[in-house]
């Protein structure tokens, strides 16, 4: 199976592994990385994104770890567009968080519209943190949380050990 999921991933955190763990339980996987144009344009919070090269190579090194362990091969790909990749018709299955599902509906009307078949849509459910929210990229750039969901010293109450 051909397996497509896409995003900005910047930093990489236990949501996105959650993702990767499950499109490489499936097939073959092939990421779509937002390029530095559309970076920007997919979030819903202003804050600064590194370069589409750094970001690659961070997902480089997680991707080859979970390839490995279920001997299955990836790729990485360039999004320029929100849809991306997974319009294309060689993929099976589409791997999506809850707040892009919606996304990957659109992504089928595409599909539909080009005569491609439906993609099977994945939903993996969020990763919480240790404070019951979602881990997410912007909550651990703004220092609430870490990649794992463990609440930060400072949100804790706590003074930052020096």
């Amino acid at each position: 199976m051909e397996v497509a999921l896409g995003g900005t991933f910047d930093p990489i955190h236990d949501g996105h592994r959650a993702l990767f763990e499950r499109a490489f339980e499936l097939g073959n996987v092939t990421v779509g990385l937002t390029s530095d144009d559309l970076a920007p344009k997919t979030r819903h919070d202003q804050r600064h994104i590194r370069s589409f090269e750094e970001r690659r190579s961070e997902l480089a090194a997680e991707l080859a770890t979970f390839a490995d362990a279920h001997d299955r091969e990836w790729e990485i790909r360039e999004l320029v567009e929100p849809t991306g990749i997974a319009t294309e018709p060689e993929f099976d299955a589409l791997v999506v968080s809850p707040e892009t599902e919606t996304g990957g509906k659109r992504i089928n009307e595409i599909r539909e519209e080009r005569g491609h078949q439906s993609l099977d849509i994945v939903v993996v459910d969020h990763v919480l943190a240790d404070d019951g929210d979602v881990i997410s990229s912007t909550r651990i750039v703004k220092g609430e949380i870490d990649q794992h969901g463990n609440v930060t010293p400072e949100r804790e109450g706590r003074e930052t050990p020096s």
